[in-house]
């Protein structure tokens, strides 16, 4: 496990010393959850603009080939 230096507000610190212990663990495994936490909402947001993208690339072919049936269709 690699190892960070890190620098935080006292309060900012207070209050994580304060949640860790309320869990009833230590400061470093509660800024560990922390981090990974929002790693992981990083990369859902990341991955529903993605999908967002996507799907609107899908709409817009598909659009198209509707158009080009519906020509199809009046012009045998």
């Amino acid at each position: 496990m690699e190892s960070i230096s890190l620098k935080l507000p006292g309060d900012r610190l207070e209050t994580s010393d304060r949640c860790a212990k309320a869990l009833g663990i230590p400061r470093a495994e509660y800024i560990r959850r922390a981090i990974e936490r929002m790693n992981r909402e990083a990369e859902e947001r990341a991955r529903a603009e993605r999908m967002a993208r996507a799907s609107h690339k899908v709409r817009r072919e598909s659009l198209r080939v509707n158009a080009e049936l519906a020509r199809i269709e009046r012009d045998p």
